[in-house]
C-alpha cells in the first residue's frame, strides 16, 4: 500500500520539479531577455542623446562663427585689415570655405578661399554652384539677421566634388543695410570639426536629407553585428539638416546578462547606497552651479562696469583689478596683481605722499563715504584726475581681509567744470553792455509804429486842413487816434523797460477779439497803402488768454505788417492777409493759438536758419530785432512761435498763448 502510495508522488514531484525548473528557465530567459532589451534600449537612447549633444556642439559651432564673421564688418571690403583678419578667421576655421562680401545688390566685392584645399568655384564658377545665394540673402534680409541656404554639390576637377551650405549674413552700418557676408560651409569638415570625438569615436556621422539621402559623412567602422541609428533636426533658418548616427556592435551575450542577474540582489543594496551617493552628488552639483553662476554674475557684472575697481590685502598687496582699472591706467593686469608699493600708476612726484596715505589705510582708519580726489599716471606718462572711494573688505566669517577701492576717471568733469566757469565769466563780463545795448535797440525798434502812425494822422489832418474838408469831427477823431498812438508808446517804454529788467510784467485776461481789434486801425491804413485784403478767422467761442496787452498787440503788428511787406512785390495778385485765431490742447492743456498767413514769395532755405537772429534782417531799412523779440515774448508768456510754409505759396506764422483759466 506504501508502495503504491509512493510510486506516484515520484511523477509528481518530478512534476513539480519540471514545473519549478521550467519557471526558473523561463525567469531567466525572460531575465535575459529583459536584460537584452534594456542594454539594446540604452545603446539606443545613448545614441539618440549623443546626436542631440551633438547637434547642439555644431549649433554653439555656429553660433561662435556668426560672431567672428560679424567682426569683419568694421572693416572696408578688400582692405589689408579686412583680408588679414578674414584670412586669420580661415585658417583657423577649416569648415570655412571662402568668405565673399556682396554689396546691396548682392555683387561680390571681395572675396577670399580657405588656404587649406583649392579654390572650389574655381572649375565651374561661382554660378554654377546651384546655390541660390541671392534668394538665401533675401530670406536674411527679411529676418534681419543671418540665413543659410540649402545644401548643394559643387564638381571639382578631379572629378570629385564637395557637398557645400551658404550662409547669408546682412551687413548693418548707422541701421541701414550696406551690404551681406557670404560664407560657404563645407559639410564634410563641419562634421569633423564640430562633431566631438566623444560622439564620432567608433560610429558613422553624416548629414541626410528628410528622405535619407546622404550629404556628407565622416567615420569609418566595421559593419558587424547589429545596426543602431539615431537622427536628430538641425534647424537653422533658412535651411534644416538632419545629422544621423550610426553604430555596429554585437548582440548582448548570455553570460554577462545571467552574471547580472546573479548579483541582483546585491545590486539592490548598491541601488540604495548609489541613491544616497546621488542625492548627495545631485546637492553638491546644484550648489556648484548656483556658485558658478553667481560668481560668472558677478564677474560680467565687474567686467560691464565703467568704475575701476582694486582689492589690496591687509599687507597692502594688490589681489584684483577689473578690465575698467587696467583700461583707466593703461596697466594691464598682470603688472598690477601682487604690487605693493610704487604702484606704476603713481605719479613720481606724489609717490612719498600716496606711501604715507597707504599706511594710514594699513592702520586701520576708515575713509570718507563720500571718497576722495587724487592724481593716477598712464603708462603713457599722463595725468589724469580720479574719485577713490574705498572700504573694508570682509569674508563670510565677518573678518576684514583687505580694501575693495573703486576709482572714477573725472577728467571730463573737470573740463566742464572748466568751460562752465570761463563761460560765467565772460557772461559776466558782457551782460552789463548787453543789457544797454538791449535796451536801446527795443525802445528805438518797438517806438517806430506808433510814432509812424502818429505822423501819418497828423499829416492826414494836415492835407485834409488845407482841402477845407477838416470837420470838427474828424479833426476829434484824428485827435483821438493821435492820443492813442502816443499812449501806445507810453505802455511801450513802459513794458519794453519791464522786459528788460526780466521782471514779471503787469498782465489781464483778454480776448483774442479786443488783442486784434486794437491793431487793425493801423493794419488798415497799411492794407489801403499797399492794396492787401485783411481777413480775420477768429471762433466766437474762443476763450479769454492772460498776457501783457501791449507786448501781445506789438508782436501780432510786427507779424502782420512782415506779412504785408512780404507781399509788396510787382505782379503779385490777390495779396490776402489772414489772421487767426483758434484753439488748441497740447498735453492736455488748451492754448489760443494765433496765426498770420500771407501769400507772398516765402523764405528761402538759407534764410530759415537765421530767421530769429538778433540783428538778421534781409530788408534795407530794418534793424533784425523784430522776429527775435516777437519770439522773446512769446516764450516769456510760457508759449511757443514758430514759422511753417503756407500753401500754395507763402509764409504762416503762428505763436501760443496760455489760456486765463490754464495761467
Amino acid at each position: 500500500m506504501q508502495a503504491r502510495d509512493t510510486e506516484p508522488s515520484a511523477p509528481r514531484r518530478r512534476l513539480l520539479w519540471s514545473a519549478l525548473s521550467l519557471l526558473v528557465i523561463t525567469l531567466l530567459a525572460l531575465l535575459v531577455w529583459l536584460a537584452n532589451r534594456f542594454e539594446v534600449s540604452q545603446v539606443q537612447d545613448r545614441l539618440e542623446r549623443d546626436a542631440s549633444e551633438a547637434v547642439v556642439d555644431i549649433r554653439a559651432a555656429l553660433t561662435r562663427n556668426l560672431q567672428s564673421l560679424q567682426k569683419l564688418q568694421f572693416h572696408t571690403p578688400g582692405s589689408q585689415p579686412w583680408r588679414m583678419e578674414t584670412a586669420d578667421l580661415l585658417r583657423q576655421r577649416r569648415e570655412l570655405v571662402r568668405i565673399e562680401w556682396r554689396d546691396s545688390a548682392k555683387q561680390v566685392l571681395a572675396f577670399l578661399d580657405s588656404p587649406y584645399r583649392a579654390p572650389v568655384f574655381n572649375f565651374l564658377g561661382r554660378t554654377g554652384s546651384g546655390s541660390d545665394v541671392g534668394q538665401t540673402c533675401e530670406v536674411a534680409r527679411r529676418l534681419s539677421g543671418p540665413a543659410y541656404s540649402s545644401s548643394y554639390f559643387v564638381l571639382q576637377s578631379d572629378v570629385l566634388g564637395l557637398e557645400l551650405m551658404d550662409l547669408c549674413l546682412p551687413i548693418m552700418v548707422a541701421g541701414r543695410e550696406s551690404g551681406f557676408l557670404v560664407v560657404s560651409y563645407s559639410l564634410q569638415d563641419m562634421l569633423s570639426e564640430f562633431v566631438g570625438s566623444q560622439y564620432a569615436h567608433g560610429r558613422e556621422v553624416s548629414f541626410t536629407e528628410g528622405d535619407g539621402t546622404r550629404l556628407a559623412i565622416d567615420g569609418a567602422v566595421r559593419r558587424v553585428g547589429r545596426e543602431f541609428s539615431a537622427k536628430s533636426l538641425l534647424e537653422l533658418p533658412g535651411n534644416t539638416l538632419v545629422l544621423r548616427l550610426n553604430s555596429w556592435r554585437r548582440a548582448p551575450e548570455l553570460f554577462p546578462n545571467v552574471l547580472s542577474a546573479l548579483v541582483a540582489a546585491l545590486a539592490l543594496a548598491l541601488t540604495m547606497i548609489l541613491w544616497l551617493l546621488g542625492r548627495d552628488m545631485r546637492r553638491r552639483l546644484r550648489a556648484e552651479r548656483e556658485l558658478a553662476d553667481t560668481l560668472a554674475f558677478r564677474k560680467a557684472m565687474e567686467d560691464s562696469l565703467l568704475t575701476g575697481l582694486r582689492a589690496r590685502d591687509l599687507q597692502g598687496r594688490i589681489t584684483y583689478v577689473n578690465p575698467a582699472f587696467c583700461q583707466m591706467v593703461g596697466f594691464p593686469a598682470e603688472e598690477l596683481v601682487g604690487q605693493s608699493v610704487d604702484a606704476p600708476y603713481w605719479p613720481p612726484e606724489y609717490s612719498e605722499e600716496y606711501k604715507k596715505r597707504q599706511a594710514i589705510r594699513l592702520a586701520g582708519k576708515v575713509p570718507p563715504r563720500e571718497g576722495f580726489e587724487s592724481v593716477f599716471m598712464r603708462k603713457d606718462g599722463t595725468r589724469f584726475p580720479v574719485l577713490i572711494i574705498e572700504a573694508p573688505l570682509i569674508n563670510a566669517q565677518g573678518a576684514q581681509t583687505g580694501w575693495m577701492s573703486a576709482f572714477l576717471d573725472i577728467s571730463e568733469q573737470r573740463k566742464v567744470e572748466e568751460l562752465s566757469r570761463a563761460s560765467q565769466e565772460r557772461l559776466q563780463a558782457t551782460a552789463r553792455l548787453a543789457l544797454v545795448g538791449e535796451m536801446a535797440s527795443l525802445l528805438s525798434h518797438e517806438l517806430n509804429q506808433p510814432l509812424a502812425a502818429i505822423a501819418g494822422y497828423a499829416a492826414g489832418m494836415r492835407n485834409l486842413q488845407q482841402t477845407s474838408l477838416l470837420s470838427d469831427a474828424d479833426a476829434q477823431l484824428v485827435v483821438q487816434r493821435i492820443s492813442e498812438q502816443a499812449e501806445r508808446a507810453g505802455r511801450i517804454i513802459k513794458s519794453v523797460h519791464d522786459f528788460v529788467r526780466r521782471r514779471d510784467q503787469a498782465r489781464e485776461d483778454a480776448s483774442a477779439q479786443e488783442l486784434i481789434d486794437a491793431i487793425l486801425p493801423l493794419l488798415n491804413l497799411q492794407a489801403r497803402k499797399l492794396s492787401v485784403q485783411v481777413s480775420l478767422l477768429l471762433r466766437p467761442d474762443l476763450p479769454r488768454v492772460h498776457c501783457d496787452r501791449t507786448m501781445v498787440e506789438q508782436v501780432l503788428l510786427n507779424l502782420a505788417r512782415n506779412g504785408m511787406q512780404a507781399m509788396d512785390e510787382p505782379g503779385l495778385w490777390p495779396r490776402l492777409l489772414e489772421l487767426r485765431a483758434q484753439l488748441i490742447n497740447v498735453e492736455g492743456v488748451q492754448w489760443v493759438e494765433f496765426s498770420v498767413a500771407d501769400i507772398g514769395t516765402g523764405i528761402d532755405p538759407e534764410i530759415e536758419q537765421q530767421l530769429f537772429t538778433p540783428f538778421f534782417t534781409t530788408k534795407a531799412e530794418g534793424m533784425g530785432l523784430g522776429l527775435s523779440l516777437c519770439r522773446t515774448v512769446i516764450e516769456q508768456h510760457g508759449g511757443t512761435m514758430r514759422f511753417e510754409r503756407n500753401q500754395p505759396q507763402g509764409t504762416v506764422f503762428s505763436f501760443t498763448l496760455p489760456c486765463a483759466e490754464s495761467a
